[in-house]
C-alpha cells in the first residue's frame, strides 16, 4: 500500500477520485456529474427542466448555472440511478461531503434525513428505501445572512474582504455499501512517548475481533488480530512525520466482512519552554510555523476547485516556495485537501466557521489598527442568540471529529478577530475536551483573552512590533496583505497596501520580512507567522498568486525569504 495521490485523468465524472482517503472502501458509487435542478420560491414545486453539474455550487461557472441563491429561494436537485445486485450489501449509505446550508434528502418519495450547516460532511443509511430504479431528491435552503449558521466569508453583496456566497452541494456525493457488521468510524490516538497507536473502533455488530495491518510502501510492518475494544499498535520502529520528512503509513482494517483502508502519521504538537519563553513544538522540538492565509476560493468554482489534481498542484507550489504551513481561513475543505497536505508535509491551522450577527465595520476598522479588549463574559463585536451559540459549538465539534485523524492539523483557531466571539475561555475548554492532541488559538487577532496556547496578533496598518508575554507562544497570525492590481483590469480592487509596479511590490515584501518579521523571531522568540494571503479573491488583490494562480513576484525571492526565516529561528533557539 503506497501513500500517494492517484488522479483519475480519464474520467468524465468531475472530481471522481475517492473522496475520503482515511476511510476508504471498494464499494464506491460516485454521484458527481449532471443532475436535474430547479430554483423555486418556497411554496412552489420544482419542474426539474434544467441541468447542473455537481458538486459545483449554482453560483459558480463550473456548475453551468450562474445563479446566486437568495434566502427566499429553494434549490432542488434530482438524480436517478440503479445499482447492480453485486453492489448492494446489507447497508447502503449516501455520503455528502458538504452542502450549504440546510439539506433535506428524499429517496423514492421517502424522507431520508435532514442536515444543518454548510461545511461538514454527513451520511444517511438508505437501504430500506432502495428499489431497482431510484429517484434521489435533495432540497436546499440557504441564508447567507443567517446569524445562526456558520457562513465564512460569504456575503450577498460581495466586496473587500467578503466574497460571493455559495449554496447547495459543493463537495463530492457518493454511495457506498457495507456488510451487516461493519466499521462505523475510527479514531487514531498517537502516543509518541509510549510509541503506540491506539485505534478506537466504532463498530456495528457482535464480532469482537479486528485484524489490523500496518504497511510502509509495499512492506508489511505488522499484521495482527486485536480485541475490537483494545487496539494498541506498536509503532516504535516507525518514523515521525514532519514537513521536512512527511512519513505516512498505510492501515488495512478487517472487521468481520468489512474491509477499510486508511493511513496515519506519527507526530506530536505541544508547547515547549526554552529559557522562560514558550515555543510551538513539533515532535517535542521547537519548530517555526511559516504559513500563508488560505481562503480556498477559485475563480470558476468559488468554493470548489475544478479538479483534485489542480488542488494538489497548488499545494505543491506552496511547498516549493518554502512555506511549511497554511492557515485554512474560515472554511472546511474536502478531505482530499487535508490528505494532500499530509502527503506533501504542510502543517495546517484550521479555523472554525464564524457566525453571529453582521459585524460592525467601525469596530472591525478599529481592531485592525489597535487590538481590542473586552469583558469575555459578553460578546465581542456582535451579539449572538443562544441558538447561534449552540450551533457554533455543534458545528465546531463536528469539524474536530471529522478532521481528528488528519496528520497535518496542528492548531484549531476558534474565533477570528472577534467575529461572533462569545465566552471564549468557556468555549475553548469545551473544544479542548474533544481534542487534547493539538493546540488552540482561542482568539486570533484583536480580541485577546490573555489565555490559551497563543498570543495571537494581526497587524496590517502599523509597524510590526511585538512583545513576548512569556506565558504563551508568540504568533503573528495575519500580516502583510501587500497588493498588486493588474492595470488592464478596470474592476474595483481592495488591498491593505497597493502597489502599481511588481518590482516595488517585491522589494516591499522582502523589506517587510527582513526588517520587521525576522527581527521579531530573533528578539522576541516569535515562532509562528502567517502572511496574507495565498491568492487574490475576486476584488481582493493581496494574494502572492493571482486568482488564476500566477505568482506575482519571483519564486527565488520567496525561497530566499523563507530560508532566512528558518535560519533566524535556528539562531534564536541556539542563543536561548
Amino acid at each position: 500500500m503506497i501513500i500517494r495521490p492517484v488522479f483519475d485523468d480519464n474520467s468524465n465524472i468531475p472530481l471522481s477520485e475517492y473522496p475520503r482517503p482515511q476511510f476508504k472502501r471498494d464499494s464506491y458509487y460516485p454521484l458527481n456529474g449532471r443532475w436535474y435542478y430547479d430554483i423555486t420560491k418556497a411554496e412552489d414545486k420544482p419542474d426539474f427542466r434544467s441541468e447542473i453539474i455537481v458538486p459545483y455550487s449554482p453560483e459558480s461557472k463550473l456548475s453551468e448555472v450562474g445563479h446566486v441563491l437568495q434566502k427566499d429561494e429553494v434549490l432542488w436537485y434530482k438524480r436517478t440511478f440503479s445499482l447492480d445486485k453485486e453492489f448492494v450489501s446489507s447497508h447502503v449509505f449516501l455520503n455528502i461531503g458538504a452542502c450549504d446550508q440546510i439539506s433535506e434528502v428524499c429517496l423514492n418519495g421517502n424522507f431520508v434525513g435532514k442536515h444543518l450547516g454548510g461545511y461538514n460532511s454527513f451520511s444517511f443509511e438508505i437501504s430500506r428505501f432502495l428499489s431497482q430504479e431510484n429517484e434521489l431528491i435533495i432540497k436546499v435552503t440557504d441564508n447567507a445572512t443567517s446569524d445562526i449558521y456558520g457562513r465564512g466569508k460569504q456575503k450577498y453583496k460581495n466586496g473587500g474582504i467578503w466574497y460571493t456566497p455559495i449554496s447547495g452541494i459543493w463537495q463530492s456525493i457518493w454511495l457506498e455499501s457495507v456488510p451487516e457488521e461493519y466499521i462505523h468510524d475510527l479514531q487514531y490516538i498517537i502516543d509518541s512517548n509510549k510509541k503506540e497507536l491506539r485505534i478506537i473502533v466504532d463498530n456495528v455488530g457482535i464480532s469482537d475481533r479486528i485484524y489490523v495491518k500496518v504497511v510502509d510502501g509495499e512492506t508489511v510492518k505488522s499484521d495482527k488480530e486485536y480485541p475490537v475494544s483494545d487496539v494498541i499498535v506498536d509503532i516504535s520502529s516507525l518514523k515521525e512525520w514532519s514537513p521536512d520528512n512527511p512519513e505516512l503509513y498505510g492501515l488495512v482494517l478487517d472487521y468481520s466482512d468489512d474491509h477499510v483502508e486508511s493511513y496515519f502519521g506519527i507526530r506530536s504538537f505541544s508547547r515547549k519552554t526554552v529559557n522562560s519563553r514558550e515555543y510551538f513544538a513539533l515532535n517535542d522540538k521547537p519548530y517555526f510555523q511559516n504559513g500563508i492565509l488560505d481562503q480556498g476560493y477559485f475563480e470558476d468554482g468559488i468554493y470548489t476547485c475544478k479538479s483534485n489534481k489542480a488542488m494538489y498542484d497548488e499545494l505543491s507550489s506552496i511547498k516549493e516556495l518554502g512555506f511549511n504551513m497554511l492557515r485554512k481561513h474560515i472554511k472546511v475543505e474536502p478531505m482530499l485537501w487535508y490528505y494532500y497536505c499530509d502527503v506533501l508535509g504542510i502543517l495546517v491551522w484550521q479555523d472554525m466557521i464564524n457566525g453571529g450577527k453582521p459585524y460592525n465595520p467601525l469596530r472591525i476598522a478599529a481592531g485592525a489598527i489597535r487590538p481590542l479588549r473586552f469583558d469575555d463574559t459578553k460578546n465581542a463585536l456582535t451579539g449572538r442568540s443562544e441558538e447561534s451559540k449552540r450551533f457554533f459549538l455543534q458545528e465546531a465539534g463536528e469539524t474536530i471529529k471529522q478532521l481528528y485523524n488528519t496528520v497535518c492539523i496542528s492548531t484549531w483557531t476558534i474565533f477570528n478577530e472577534g467575529w461572533g466571539q462569545f465566552d471564549s475561555l468557556i468555549v475553548a475548554e469545551k473544544l479542548k475536551s474533544l481534542d487534547n492532541t493539538r493546540l488552540f488559538d482561542n482568539a486570533s487577532g484583536w480580541v485577546d483573552t490573555g489565555k490559551g496556547d497563543y498570543s495571537s496578533h494581526h497587524i496590517y496598518f502599523r509597524t510590526i512590533r511585538l512583545t513576548n508575554d512569556r506565558n504563551r507562544i508568540l504568533a503573528l497570525t495575519e500580516f502583510g496583505g501587500y497588493s498588486f492590481k493588474d492595470q488592464s483590469d478596470n474592476g474595483k480592487a481592495f488591498g491593505y497596501r497597493m502597489y502599481k509596479d511588481r518590482n516595488k511590490l517585491e522589494k516591499a515584501i522582502s523589506d517587510l520580512f527582513h526588517k520587521e518579521v525576522i527581527p521579531m523571531i530573533e528578539s522576541e522568540g516569535m515562532s509562528v507567522s502567517v502572511y496574507t494571503q495565498l491568492t487574490d479573491v475576486e476584488g481582493e488583490v493581496n494574494g502572492i498568486f493571482t486568482a488564476d494562480r500566477k505568482l506575482k513576484i519571483s519564486k527565488d525571492t520567496w525561497k530566499e525569504i523563507n530560508k532566512s526565516i528558518y535560519e533566524s529561528f535556528e539562531r534564536s533557539i541556539a542563543n536561548e
